[in-house]
């Protein structure tokens, strides 16, 4: 049987909504959607291409906490509140995915609060090393 990790950023709206950042299954590590927020400072740029970098590094810290990386993952959901946003996002979502060439959607959708441009979501896969 596989062991179930949480693992949480700080943030305090996800004990206030029951969810966590992060959930390691198996192999498998799911990342919640993630928005542009520094939890430390719990504040966000107005900027969507400095909101993407600061998803990537919410993102990166979460499944660090699961053994993996950016180059880990295997899956992509991409939420955007304005579908012009895209083409200048793309390049940014390149940089980071450029190893792993993960499976993407985008979708243009509201989020709860208005300073968010995008929220993103993961799901990477621990890869077993033959020794």
């Amino acid at each position: 049987m596989s062991e179930r990790r949480t693992f949480g950023s700080g943030s305090s709206f996800e004990a206030l909504a029951g969810y966590s950042r992060a959930v390691a299954d198996g192999d498998d590590v799911f990342v919640s959607g993630t928005t542009g927020f520094d939890y430390a400072r719990m504040t966000i740029a107005e900027d969507p291409v400095a909101q993407v970098h600061q998803c990537f590094r919410n993102i990166s810290k979460a499944l660090s906490q699961g053994n993996c990386t950016l180059d880990d993952v295997v899956r992509v959901r991409y939420l955007l509140t304005d579908a012009a946003l895209f083409e200048r996002l793309a390049p940014v979502f390149g940089e980071y995915f450029r190893t792993a060439r993960p499976a993407a959607t985008a979708m243009v959708v509201g989020l709860i609060d208005p300073r968010m441009k995008i929220e993103i979501e993961v799901t990477a896969r621990r890869r077993h090393v033959d020794v």
